[in-house]
């Protein structure tokens, strides 16, 4: 499968294969989206509790690189004090059957006992 995804001879950065890995690569864009998908919006301090590990930068960082991957959009209101919301766009959305896959695979592979590394 990836002989054709990843063909000799040209750049992994230059495959669609490689595109992808830019896009969700990162220990928490993953993770982001998985909890936005679960739980359609959510505000920056939300995913800060939901997440645990992660420090107030690295949210920002990620978020911002996300939005302009058009992975997520960001809504802010006009309001005292500021609201923000995160949400999958339709492109972030379309991500869902990979992280899905994901998700069935480690069940089917996971030993009863493993532990889990974060």
């Amino acid at each position: 499968m990836l002989d054709t995804c990843v063909p000799s001879g040209v750049k992994l950065k230059d495959t669609g294969f490689g595109y992808t890995l830019s896009i969700v690569s990162g220990k928490y864009k993953m993770i982001i989206m998985y909890w936005l998908s679960e739980n359609k919006v959510m505000r920056f301090n939300e995913l800060k509790r939901c997440i645990g590990s992660i420090t107030f930068k690295t949210l920002s960082i990620m978020l911002k690189e996300m939005e302009a991957d058009k992975i997520i959009i960001r809504e802010e209101y006009p309001q005292v004090p500021p609201k923000v919301e995160y949400s999958l766009s339709e492109r972030g959305l379309s991500l869902m059957p990979l992280l899905s896959m994901m998700c069935e695979w480690g069940e089917q592979n996971m030993a009863p006992n493993e532990i889990v590394r974060q």
